[in-house]
């Protein structure tokens, strides 16, 4: 986020006006529903984030209170597209997220930019299984994918790979990114849920809450180097001072359970 405060809280007396990038992505289309749903005032920008000239065009016409940024290149049909396509990876994720930051800089205006935790990989000072999580301030140390260097995704294929690492529920924490625009923080957040969850551990709850005859295979790193292009990050982010700031924030599992597996529950209950 590119303004100078923090903590403090929107002027009421100023209605909230939110300007949002990536009006035909997931997040982005959530936003605009979490603000239907509350009330907010919102317009989809137009502009490409890589055409300075249009986003300002986008804040003088919508005259936002704060801008989110939900856009970028995710790849098609996985983070692999992103290694024979850098061009066009780096023009909108790196050029253009800056350009965005800078209008906003310029502007006075806070950005709220969704970004990727898969910039880290279990370390010496980070093991697996340790608890021990990344924080804000630390440097990234995973390059192994050029896609890691600007955004990520989460893919899937027939078989996964059984490593626990720091998950999003979005039903829970985009609200909560609304909240954090509403008292200005500023800074950057590790925007995860408490905790770790493995992929076996979210198979699991999906055989037990819906398909219970649900069943599938693990393979190791290294036979699933043999059909990926680039490795795939693998970490756990500290996610205390969101906590702080959110207590009543869920531990990932729970959050998975609460948010994700119950309301979509076919078995008995569990």
């Amino acid at each position: 986020m590119g303004f100078p405060s923090n903590g403090t809280a929107s002027d009421t007396s100023k209605p909230l006006k939110f300007l949002i990038y990536g009006r035909t992505g997931w997040i982005g289309g959530l936003l605009g529903k979490l603000c239907e749903s509350q009330g907010i005032d919102y317009t989809y920008g137009s502009g490409r984030l890589e055409n300075r000239v249009s986003l300002e065009a986008d804040i003088v016409n919508v005259k936002p209170s704060h801008v989110f940024n939900a856009a970028g290149v995710t790849g098609r049909p996985n983070v692999d597209w992103c290694e024979s396509h850098k061009v066009e990876t780096i023009r909108t994720n790196v050029v253009g997220t800056l350009t965005l930051a800078d209008v906003c800089r310029e502007k006075g205006l806070i950005l709220i930019n969704y970004a990727t935790g898969c910039i880290f990989e279990y370390d010496t000072n980070h093991p697996l299984g340790s608890g021990i999580g990344f924080k804000e301030e630390d440097t990234p140390n995973f390059i192994g994918s050029f896609y890691s260097k600007t955004k990520a995704m989460i893919t899937r294929y027939e078989k996964v790979v059984n490593i626990p690492n720091s998950m999003t529920i979005l039903d829970e924490l985009l609200p909560i990114s609304i909240e954090m625009s509403k008292r200005n923080l500023t800074g950057i957040w590790n925007f995860t849920n408490p905790g770790v969850v493995s992929h076996n551990e979210i198979l699991e709850m999906y055989r037990d809450y819906v398909d219970p005859n649900f069943a599938w295979k693990n393979f190791t790193l290294e036979e699933q180097a043999k059909v990926i292009v680039a490795p795939r990050s693998n970490n756990e982010l500290d996610a205390t001072k969101l906590s702080k700031e959110f207590p009543e924030m869920l531990p990932i599992k729970e959050s998975l359970i609460k948010y994700v597996f119950k309301p979509n529950q076919k078995t008995a209950a569990v």
